[in-house]
């Protein structure tokens, strides 16, 4: 892959449209911006703190319907005080373009950093991630090749592309259609999953895994804290016993205040370095 090309209008804000909001002090927009030339649609998520707050981008999982972003999901993420953008990756929700499962969509997460850096309500400094299942890879992806990016949460997330065609059977066929065939098309799966290119990332990442996950094997978590440990790197894995792909609401909940709370430790470690 050709590392994060930009052109002039890459990142550029289009069209910033204010939707109901369901959360007393936290704002909600649908964003329009440019990737690649492409009109490339995201929820907004932006607390009413009086001042500008770090932004977290969320990768969200899954391709086109499946894995949408939801919107209660980025406006819990707010509520801990950060700006949360959520693309919806391009040829979704009224986007132009067609998503690739980490190929050329992968600009679409480094155009997002940039287009949030931009707001009023975004402090400067680098934006941390979080990815979630096919998320992850769209998130490290966008650690190797943008420099704005901040540290990493790998929730769920898939870390051999390799692995998940081989776990998800009922994946396959749209693997194939939209990557290849693993054995054929060995390179773009290598590509696409963050083991084969770890070493290249140079910000701390955390790991947050179901034991039971059945859609994301655990196994895909300790390959990846392995990968991290052979390359000396600054990680952080968390493994919650007996939970599975989704978390139950006070478990997620949990979940992202430890979440949150590393964010913030690793921005500030950033920053001092």
């Amino acid at each position: 892959m050709e590392l994060c090309s930009t052109a002039e209008s890459d990142g550029q804000l289009l069209e910033r449209q204010e939707l109901r909001s369901f959360v007393r002090g936290i704002s909600l927009f649908l964003i329009t911006y440019l990737s690649q030339g492409l009109k490339v649609k995201g929820y907004l998520a932006v607390p009413d703190m009086g001042r500008p707050v770090p932004a977290v981008i969320y990768c969200r999982g899954g391709i086109r319907k499946v894995g949408m972003v939801r919107k209660r999901r980025i406006m819990s993420m707010a509520k801990r005080g950060f700006v949360i953008f959520a693309p919806f990756y391009r040829g979704n929700e009224g986007g132009e373009g067609r998503e690739d499962f980490g190929g050329e969509d992968r600009f679409d997460v480094c155009h997002a950093i940039s287009m949030v850096l931009q707001l009023p309500e975004v402090e400067p400094g680098p934006v941390p991630l979080i990815g979630f299942s096919r998320g992850a890879l769209m998130a490290l992806l966008a650690a190797k090749e943008c420099p704005e990016a901040g540290p990493v949460v790998v929730w769920g997330g898939v870390s051999s592309l390799f692995d998940t065609y081989e776990e998800r059977v009922d994946l396959r066929r749209m693997l194939k259609r939209v990557v290849g065939h693993p054995k054929k098309q060995a390179e773009a799966y290598e590509d696409r999953s963050p083991i084969y290119w770890i070493d290249q990332i140079r910000v701390p990442v955390l790991i947050i895994h179901g034991t039971e996950d059945d859609q994301v094997s655990v196994e895909q978590a300790r390959k990846l804290a392995h990968a991290l440990e052979a390359a000396s790197h600054d990680y952080a894995m968390e493994l919650y016993d007996g939970l599975k792909h989704r978390f139950p609401r006070d478990e997620d909940e949990r979940a992202l205040n430890a979440v949150f709370r590393w964010i913030e430790r690793k921005r500030e470690e950033m920053a001092e370095a």
